[in-house]
């Protein structure tokens, strides 16, 4: 089993609710797949490393990483063109999407990576747990309509960029 943990950049500290979850990962041994970002991948990261897990696997753009506390092995992945900016690293967030069997996601309720993210497992027909911080409370994401359930609790904005987000997936989805 693999999963994809991924959060905003804005979250720094992990509270008790979330490193327990991330000891029960631990525990049953499922292999993590991280990014290389500050925040929560940072985050995470210094979690497994203090456990000294190794079935971690970080990935990063272009083979070269952000951050990778525990030196662990690191899952290249390329994009010709712009490297910089949202595409840039969404790329990566969806390959980790396509290699996950399910998802954990640490949403602060405005990360749009984030939201890209639980959108790409949601498509992916995989499901995502998702800790909301704003309500501190696990939202258990199985399908488009367990997503849109969400989305409701959320600012009006998060909706708009729901859509957007949306609209930009199913287009890529029907030219790639």
């Amino acid at each position: 089993m693999k999963v994809f943990i991924a959060g905003a950049r804005a979250i720094s500290n992990l509270n008790d609710d979330i490193k327990n979850r991330l000891r029960t990962i631990y525990i049953k041994k499922i292999t993590v797949l991280i990014g290389d970002a500050n925040g929560v991948d940072k985050a995470v990261q210094k979690f497994f490393y203090d456990v000294r897990y190794k079935d971690v696997i970080v990935y990063a753009m272009e083979g070269r990483t952000r951050n990778n506390i525990g030196n662990w092995n690191v899952e290249n992945v390329e994009l010709d063109g712009k490297k910089t900016g949202f595409e840039y690293y969404a790329t990566k967030d969806l390959k980790m999407a396509e290699d996950a069997d399910y998802g954990f996601m640490i949403w602060n309720g405005k990360s749009k990576g984030t939201l890209n993210n639980i959108i790409n497992m949601v498509e992916l027909n995989k499901k995502t747990l998702v800790y909301f911080m704003p309500k501190n409370q696990y939202y258990c994401i199985n399908d488009k309509e367990d997503f849109k359930k969400l989305i409701n609790i959320c600012d009006k904005e998060v909706g708009l960029l729901a859509e957007k987000l949306l609209n930009r997936s199913l287009q890529m989805m029907l030219f790639n």
